[in-house]
């Protein structure tokens, strides 16, 4: 078995390389090789930053297309991680209104400004540090991660789906609903970072390595 972490430039590449490599024995790789991309038996599609800069650089590498075509044959397991998630979807609120792949309905909105916790506590966006997350559907990849367990967020910007049975797991924070698991087929993608949130995220790397959809 071979993971490929897709490279375009963007993302936690070592670190998510370094997690994966924590819980398995397979070979794992960074590559912008259209031709080890295509050969590896699991994908990796990392982000972090702006989404613009992140389809700037999916386009720029040429690896846009390719991308899109792994996602629509759906034949092997894809994990997308923070951005990677976001760039799943039709459309991001960010950067004045930016397109993404189209792969599942919805869009990526801001928290917005002024947000108060149920205690009357000013938050702060980004949305940064640990949170719970709540299982909305039954998953392999949750398998060995309790309901609630805590994840590693750093974002400004959070998923809206389009349909229900596209989320697999929500965060609350100050009343908004984000979608921060979501998938669909072969392809399961998460706004929090795996390889930063401890057991869990190691829990849910080795999942996904052990994943046979």
């Amino acid at each position: 078995m071979t993971i490929a972490v897709i490279d375009y430039g963007m993302g936690n590449l070592h670190s998510v390389a370094k997690a994966l490599e924590h819980v398995t024995h397979e070979n794992v790789t960074i590559t912008r090789d259209p031709r080890a991309i295509r050969g590896a038996s699991r994908l990796v599609l990392p982000g972090q930053g702006a989404i613009r800069d992140c389809m700037g650089e999916l386009e720029r590498t040429e690896l846009r297309g390719l991308v899109s075509e792994l996602l629509d044959e759906q034949a092997k397991p894809l994990l997308g991680i923070c951005v990677g998630q976001q760039m799943l979807f039709e459309r991001s609120e960010e950067n004045g209104g930016v397109d993404c792949l189209g792969f599942l309905p919805g869009r990526v909105r801001h928290f917005g400004r002024g947000l108060l916790s149920t205690d009357g506590e000013r938050l702060k966006v980004p949305h940064m540090g640990w949170n719970r997350v709540v299982q909305r559907h039954a998953h392999p990849l949750w398998d060995g991660i309790e309901d609630g367990a805590r994840f590693y967020f750093v974002h400004s910007y959070y998923v809206e789906a389009g349909l229900e049975g596209d989320i697999f797991g929500a965060t609350d924070y100050a009343g908004v609903d984000a979608h921060v698991v979501t998938g669909r087929g072969t392809v399961f993608a998460v706004q929090f970072h795996p390889e930063k949130s401890a057991r869990d995220g190691l829990q849910l790397l080795e999942n996904f390595v052990n994943w046979a959809p």
